[in-house]
Formats: structure tokens, sequence, C-alpha cells
């Protein structure tokens, strides 16, 4: 059992994302000819076969608004892989952090409740992704101004998910 809970992108904005997503454009679905796209709707990777589709996706944009915070210059926006139909979501009996690829480089960004950034750390997941994770994520909320962290890929860039203060 993970030491904290990584969260997909919720239900309301996968729905706004498959319209349009954050950077204006059209939902564009096709379908995977190859496994292994990293999924934020249900944390996981896609098989092959399945109708997904690539959006610009600004996840402290989304949370700045529901919370009020104004992130300013921290906001970015970026690419993300998500189902093209709805979802179940994650399964609650897989466990453990999603895409934690041992050897894998993550960087974890530390935000406070203004949505500026904080600090933050690079991770190179170990054999043991958990315990990486967990002491990553348990040195980051150690800071009380921390009320959330983004996880994110440093190959891309790409967000991979966000941990809140619990």
């Amino acid at each position: 059992m993970t030491g904290h809970q990584p969260r997909p992108i919720g239900p309301a904005t996968l729905a706004e994302l498959r319209a349009a997503d954050d950077a204006g454009r059209p939902c564009r679905p096709y379908t995977a000819a190859e496994g292994g796209h990293p999924l934020r709707c249900c944390l996981r990777d896609c098989e092959p076969g399945e109708r997904i589709v690539l959006v610009s996706y600004a996840p402290l944009r989304r949370w700045a608004a529901a919370t009020g915070a104004g992130p300013g210059a921290y906001d970015e926006q970026g690419p993300v892989f998500i189902h093209a139909e709805p979802c179940a979501g994650p399964d609650p009996e897989r466990g453990g952090y999603p895409f934690a690829r041992v050897g894998a480089l993550r960087t974890v960004r530390r935000y406070d409740a203004r949505g500026h950034i904080v600090g933050g750390r690079l991770l190179e997941i170990p054999a043991d992704p958990e315990k990486g994770f967990d002491a990553a994520l348990d040195e980051a909320f150690a800071d009380p101004e921390v009320v959330l962290a983004h996880v994110r890929a440093v190959e891309y860039g790409c967000f991979h998910f966000e941990v809140r203060r619990r």
C-alpha cells in the first residue's frame, strides 16, 4: 500500500479535455498500434488497440481554478494521454505508484496554497519504487507550506500524477 494517493485526472476534466484540450485544440482520437502510453485517466499504460487521445493538459491551472489560487507564471501545460471515451478510472486493486519503471527519472514538484513552486526533487526510481516515491513525497509534505506535488517525467516533462496533502 502506497503512503500517498496518486490522483488521476478527474471525470469532469476528462470530459472537457475530450471536447477541447487546455490549448483549445479539438480532441483527435486514434487507435493505439502499440501499448505503453501512460494513461492519466486510469493511471495505467494503454494496451494495443485501445482508443486514446493525446491532449494538452494544465494541471496546476485546473487546481487553481478550483481552489482560487493564482499560480501566475508557474502555470504549465503539456501532453498527456487519456482514453478517447470515459473509462472506469484506476483499478483500486492495483495499488502502488503508476508508471514506476525502475531507473526512470521523475521530478517531484512541490506547490504551496498560492500555486507557486516551493521546491522540487529529482527521483531516480529505485528497485523498490514504492519506497522511493514514499520517501520523496514524505519529504515534500514535511514542509508545511506544501499542499500538493506533481510527479512528472524528466524525459518529456509530461505530467504523470498529482498527490495532495492528506
